[in-house]
């Protein structure tokens, strides 16, 4: 990718608004050597921390503090850019804010600073994007994998892999303009080992990715089942607070109730629902329609029941409904019923036997939450992935896949060569080697402002 030539400089706080000891503004751009002689009196010597006051346009002190000043092409967007480090009241903040915008700054976009980067070739699009999912990071490993991602882990698998495309690609559209020529090139084992190893190469990726995409967006999971089976009970222990009503009345929660957990640094958006009967109370009858709704968009079915109702009420309960997410059924209560917690699989069906109330078998549901959404007991190798990356590895694995059959039934060298180009294309969507300008916009308007 060519450098791109920007001729606007922005400017954007890059520490959340409020009241803070230290304020940090970030400038980018071709004005920045301009804006630091009109708003500091001098242009700061490169990558040095120096102390000096900031003022307006007559002259009078703004502020003081720290500024670095980190000339292009050297910098993170590639240009230069200067920092200023102030101190973190509201208005403080707002008259240097005014004072960079009427020298000649704009105010930055969402995520500008990061797409500059890109587009001067200092991060691909894969780095980029672990910038942001580093900031919104909800557990250790979750970190870790960002960082990964950020230090071009996830990068380098990617362009290993687009490298032993492009050379497979050259082979076979070789093979195609020799194609009357004796030797079948196509039908020689380099050519189907190759490409065995390639989608070998792609599934270790996949496999990765996820995890990493399990670490960054979590997953859903709806708590459901008839009422006063103990779902909210269950959905407190599992949260470790009381942030459901409990009682004994049947009927109690009638909307949906969301709740963020972090089990094992993996995000679960747990989901409380209206417990499923028949009813003519409007409001109940709403809450079902919405429980049965989030059941159909899972991740994960917590199916709750008490332990002293036969299984058969499981089957009744679920007979009309539909839907693609792995189940759990719990049965609940069995502090009631004097059994031990237990973990059994029957007919396909994994059935986990515990007590919200008292806390026994919790563990057991806990890892077996783990391993029905596919995370693995360690993260290390794990990079930050997202629902695109993980589209674009599943589009090349099926035109690979696609080539594959091409090259065992018809030994077709075009059609080959296409879907080697197609599966290039998608893995190179990934880094942004191979983007469009609607996908870069979707992407740097979700990050911070001032990053």
């Amino acid at each position: 990718m060519e450098k791109v030539t920007i001729q606007e400089t922005i400017v954007a706080p890059a520490t959340p608004p409020g009241r803070g000891g230290i304020a940090v503004i970030r400038i980018s751009g071709p004005n920045v050597k301009s804006i630091s002689e009109q708003l500091l009196g001098k242009i700061p010597s490169p990558r040095y921390a120096s102390f000096t006051i900031f003022r307006d346009e007559q002259g009078f002190p703004i502020d003081e503090g720290i500024v670095l000043f980190f000339p292009g092409p050297n910098s993170f967007t590639g240009e230069d850019i200067l920092e200023i480090q102030g101190h973190g009241g509201p208005f403080v903040v707002d008259g240097l804010l005014r004072r960079i915008l009427a020298l000649g700054a704009r105010l930055a976009r969402p995520g500008e600073f990061s797409e500059r980067a890109f587009l001067n070739n200092k991060l691909d699009l894969v780095q980029a994007e672990a910038i942001a999912d580093l900031i919104d990071a909800s557990s250790e490993q979750a970190v870790r994998a960002s960082l990964r991602s950020l230090q071009g882990e996830f990068s380098e698998k990617i362009h290993q892999l687009v490298e032993a495309l492009i050379r497979l690609r050259i082979y076979v559209e070789a093979a195609i303009d020799f194609v009357e020529e004796e030797i079948d090139f196509l039908g020689t084992e380099q050519v189907a080992n190759n490409l065995k190893n390639i989608i070998k190469q792609l599934d270790v990726i996949q496999s990765s990715a996820l995890q990493g995409s399990l670490l960054r967006e979590g997953v859903s999971a709806v708590i459901a089942g008839l009422p006063n089976v103990g779902k909210s009970s269950l959905l407190n222990r599992l949260s470790g607070k009381e942030v459901a009503i409990v009682t004994d009345i049947p009927g109690t929660t009638r909307d949906l109730l969301r709740e963020y957990i972090v089990l094992d640094g993996m995000p679960i958006h747990f989901i409380d629902t209206a417990g499923l009967r028949t009813s003519d109370d409007v409001v109940e009858q709403e809450g079902i329609r919405r429980a049965r709704e989030e059941m159909n968009r899972a991740d994960l079915i917590l199916c709750v029941v008490d332990a002293r109702d036969s299984i058969t009420v499981v089957n009744a309960l679920l007979g009309d409904i539909k839907f693609n997410a792995p189940m759990i059924i719990i049965r609940n209560k069995i502090d009631l019923t004097d059994e031990c917690p237990t973990i059994i699989n029957e007919n396909g069906k994994t059935i986990i036997s515990l007590s919200a109330k008292e806390g026994s078998g919790i563990e057991l549901l806990k890892q077996h939450i783990k391993s029905s959404v596919g995370l693995q007991t360690t993260s290390e190798g794990t990079f930050s992935a997202r629902r695109r990356h993980l589209d674009a590895l599943d589009r090349a694995k099926q035109f690979l896949l696609t080539g594959q059959k091409q090259l065992e039934n018809s030994r077709a060298g075009e059609l080959l060569a296409e879907d080697l180009r197609q599966a290039q294309n998608a893995l190179s969507e990934i880094t942004g080697e191979f983007s469009s300008d609607d996908l870069l916009g979707r992407i740097f308007s979700s990050f911070c402002i001032g990053k």
